[in-house]
């Protein structure tokens, strides 16, 4: 847990303190209206995770006939973002509700994001998705308490 308080204290300094801030009113539209647009993009994408699930599996044989691999990259992949969505759901109601609980568990869900883009060798991902993602969840990490 230092490592994350260590990182916690790091990305607060550049990412709120250096940083550019967001107009209010941009901070309250997130705090509002982010935990229903996460729940509505999680709902759209939960069928896909189950679908890659079911068709990873289903294709696998086939796929490995042809000489394609379908090898562990691919089912990290499948299950950091169900970890993610994981994440996502369960901060949902914490967001809602304002809680700092709930805010850690979106940064959880943006860090495990970051780890994947990085050993997955996806720096421009890593980049722009998780720099994006981690700026807009500081920017707005006074709300909860």
């Amino acid at each position: 847990m230092e490592m994350i308080d260590n990182l916690d204290k790091l990305l607060m300094e550049y990412l709120v303190k250096k940083a550019p801030p967001l107009p209010e009113n941009i901070k309250v539209f997130i705090v509002k209206f982010g935990p229903w647009i996460s729940l509505v993009l999680g709902i759209m994408l939960l069928p896909l995770i189950l679908a890659a699930f079911g068709l990873g599996a289903l294709l696998s044989p086939v796929a490995m006939m042809a000489g394609v691999r379908l090898g562990a990259t691919y089912m990290l992949g499948i299950l950091v973002a169900a970890v993610q969505m994981g994440l996502q759901f369960a901060a949902i109601k914490g967001l809602m509700n304002r809680q700092i609980g709930g805010w850690k568990l979106a940064f959880y869900g943006a860090l495990v994001g970051g780890v994947y883009s990085i050993v997955t060798l996806q720096i421009v991902s890593f980049l722009i998705g998780t720099g994006l993602s981690l700026y807009f969840l500081y920017q707005v990490k006074s709300y909860y308490k």
